[in-house]
């Protein structure tokens, strides 16, 4: 159960579409062509990429939504600041290898950590997506709620991969 409410608040905190935190991704240096093992998952040019492309499909699903919301000029503000919450750094992960240079008491304090600074960038995230909401019309908090309630069936196992939340037609 503790793991579907975390699941849960994820999925709420992502707020329309699911998506997770946005890194920064520097334009691809003009240097030699890719060296060896470019093609290999977790390499760093697969990486950018990766991260480029999720950077765009992004940006059409915040395109697409702000065209079905109909935001008004009045609601701009309130939706570039919902826009660039959403737009924030990725979390650190841990150093390869830090882990295993700890002790258990060590790890378990890390992990402590690691999972507060996680939880509060959802909750910051949670407020911004409040904040945006309370500034629709009803009709659009409808739109929102309908799109969003699509994306916690995708989150929960539901899209495409044809989890238990699946509907069809």
């Amino acid at each position: 159960m503790k793991h579907a409410s975390r699941n849960l608040l994820a999925a709420v905190c992502l707020a329309a579409f699911g998506l997770a935190a946005s890194a920064q991704t520097p334009a691809p240096g003009a240097g030699p062509g890719p060296g060896p093992g470019a093609g290999m998952p977790g390499h760093p040019a697969m990486m950018q990429e990766r991260m480029a492309r999720m950077q765009q499909r992004m940006a059409q699903r915040e395109a697409d939504l702000k065209q079905i919301l109909q935001i008004a000029p009045a609601q701009e503000g309130a939706w570039n600041t919902w826009v660039a919450a959403r737009h924030t750094q990725a979390l650190q992960r841990p150093a390869p290898g830090e882990f295993a240079q700890l002790t258990t008491p060590q790890r378990l304090d890390r992990m402590r950590a690691l999972r507060a600074t996680r939880d509060a960038e959802m909750d910051r995230r949670a407020e911004a997506t409040k904040t945006f909401y309370a500034a629709l019309s009803p009709s659009q908090q409808k739109a929102f709620d309908t799109l969003t309630a699509r994306q916690w069936q995708h989150a929960m196992g539901g899209g495409r991969h044809g989890g238990w939340m699946r509907q069809r037609g």
